[in-house]
Formats: structure tokens, C-alpha cells, sequence
């Protein structure tokens, strides 16, 4: 399974919809995809939301995306997020890539 941040912002409809009906289907529609929610944080700024999701691919990843966007009338932009451990720092050397990396231990 892959991991995807999904970055979403509320419209003003959305906000006045916010149930836990609401989010028990949303949780349906991502199992109904194969895809699982490992965390979700509201947060300030020009993001209201941010879901840690695993997915099996990038199609299946996009799916979920449009789903939980008709559903919950929330725009969301969804991006691959790779793992510290995957990352390879002799290859980005190699081509003298420049990398800033906040990493907490």
C-alpha cells in the first residue's frame, strides 16, 4: 500500500453538512476502494484538512480523491508521499538536486 497526503479546504456548504454520519460514509466510500485512513488533522491556514490515506496506487488514490470530493463537497489535492527510508540521498546527490528536509525523530 502507497501513502497520500490529502490536503482539503472546505466550500461553505461543506461546513454546514459536518455530521459523523457524514464521516462514517466517507470512511465507507475509502474502504469501498480498498484504501484505508491512518489519520486526519483539521488544521489553520489556507488547508482546512489534512488525511494520512493509504491506497493501493495512484489511480486508486485518484478515485478515492473525486470520491470523497462529490460526497462531502470538499476540494482536495492529493499527493504520493514517500517515506524518509525510501528516500535515496546518494541519488539525489548525484544529480545535484538541492533538498531541504524537515525530518523529526
Amino acid at each position: 500500500m502507497a501513502t497520500f497526503l490529502m490536503f482539503g479546504q472546505y466550500s461553505g456548504g461543506s461546513v454546514k453538512k459536518i455530521s459523523a454520519q457524514r464521516t462514517k460514509d466517507a470512511m465507507a466510500l475509502v474502504k469501498q476502494y480498498g484504501g484505508k485512513v491512518k489519520g486526519g488533522y483539521a488544521m489553520l491556514g489556507d488547508q482546512d484538512l489534512l488525511i494520512i490515506l493509504e491506497a493501493k496506487d495512484n489511480p486508486t488514490a485518484m478515485q478515492i480523491s473525486v470520491g470523497l470530493s462529490k460526497l462531502l463537497d470538499i476540494a482536495f489535492t492529493t499527493a504520493p508521499a514517500v517515506s524518509m527510508e525510501a528516500v535515496s540521498y546518494t541519488h539525489l546527490r548525484a544529480h545535484e538536486t538541492t533538498c531541504c528536509i524537515a525530518y523529526a525523530v
